[in-house]
């Protein structure tokens, strides 16, 4: 089967075969499947089994767990049956894969079945399984690699929230995307959802009014929401958005990382003189967050910004079990934030 993919250099990736996006993944003898975000490795492992079954619907299925492995078991399901149906093996686990399926794995390599596609899923947590990585990876058995590396930064967040309606040719408005990943800036797996709600439920483009419809209550309660309100001094309404946060059954510790995450980028963005597009390379930020760090910083000066980063670095150790009271924590970081003032110990 001919496969027509993107290769990474190998001083990059250690890996001389080929390297497919999640987002458009093909079927190969071996596909590797690796890196810690689990939506995407899902999204991957799906579009391959999908892909092989348009091609032949009597396509067998068959899941196997390297961590619990009976010898015998990856010879035995990648084998042709009486009909020759296409067999699809995925195998999870294989960063804690047993001795026995390294083993078998390493050797399957030397020759893969024919009409076999094996997808082994490696999240990257441990090192385990490294001689079946590197193997694969120097291009024995006829494999790919589909990387599926932790989305963490804002912008990685964008990027894939922005992906979801692209690939979906769907268009969606600029500030609603922005407002989209903003409300669900905590959790991946809920932002796919809601971009997938919006797709799925939309049928012309997405607009900021339709975001607010769909998903208003938590974009007013998000924790950017609160970081905004107090950034932009405005103490009351920040004090009143972060009790609804809180009501709503926000948790403290994300609360005070998206503060937190948001005062480190003014930090970085303040005193540049740089074009948006520039400095936003340069710091592997997207534009508009740039534009968005500079309308923060009016107001601000170098001292009462390191003072809000030195507060934000108290209300997080504060957070996550150096105090008794989480709340007088996080009220006591919106203060210093929206009144430009240091709080006493």
């Amino acid at each position: 089967m001919a496969i027509s993919a993107r290769r990474t250099p190998a001083a990059k990736t250690r890996s001389t075969i080929p390297q497919v996006s999640w987002r458009a993944p093909q079927p190969a003898p071996i596909v590797l499947v690796s890196g810690p975000e689990e939506i995407c490795a899902e999204r991957a492992i799906a579009g391959v089994r999908d892909y092989l079954r348009a091609e032949d619907p009597s396509l067998e299925v068959t899941d196997v767990r390297a961590d619990d492995y009976a010898p015998g078991t990856l010879l035995g399901v990648s084998s042709p049956s009486l009909f020759g149906e296409p067999r699809l093996v995925r195998v999870t686990g294989v960063e804690k894969c047993s001795d026995a399926f390294l083993a078998e794995a390493v050797s399957y390599l030397a020759m893969p079945q024919e009409g076999a596609t094996i997808i082994l899923r490696h999240t990257g947590a441990t090192v385990r399984g490294k001689k079946l990585l590197d193997t694969i990876r120097a291009g024995e058995g006829a494999g790919i690699e589909i990387a599926c590396p932790a989305v963490k930064r804002d912008s990685d967040r964008f990027d894939f929230a922005a992906g979801e309606f692209s690939t979906a040719r769907k268009r969606i408005a600029p500030v609603a995307l922005r407002t989209l990943v903003s409300a669900f800036a905590d959790d991946l797996t809920e932002l796919a959802a809601a971009c997938q709600q919006l797709i799925s439920d939309v049928p012309g483009d997405i607009t900021e009014q339709i975001v607010e419809r769909y998903y208003g209550g938590r974009v007013e309660t998000s924790a950017f929401a609160v970081a905004d309100t107090a950034i932009a001094g405005r103490y009351g309404e920040a004090l009143l958005s972060l009790r609804h946060a809180l009501d709503s059954g926000a948790d403290p510790v994300p609360l005070v990382a998206a503060i937190a995450s948001k005062l480190r980028t003014m930090a970085r963005v303040s005193g540049s003189r740089e074009s948006s597009a520039a400095l936003a390379g340069r710091l592997g930020l997207k534009d508009w967050q740039v534009d968005r760090a500079r309308r923060d910083l009016s107001g601000w000066s170098d001292a009462t910004l390191g003072m809000a980063i030195q507060a934000a670095a108290r209300a997080d150790a504060e957070v996550k079990g150096g105090s008794r009271d989480s709340v007088f924590a996080l009220e006591r970081l919106i203060t210093v934030i929206a009144t430009k003032a240091p709080f006493g110990s």
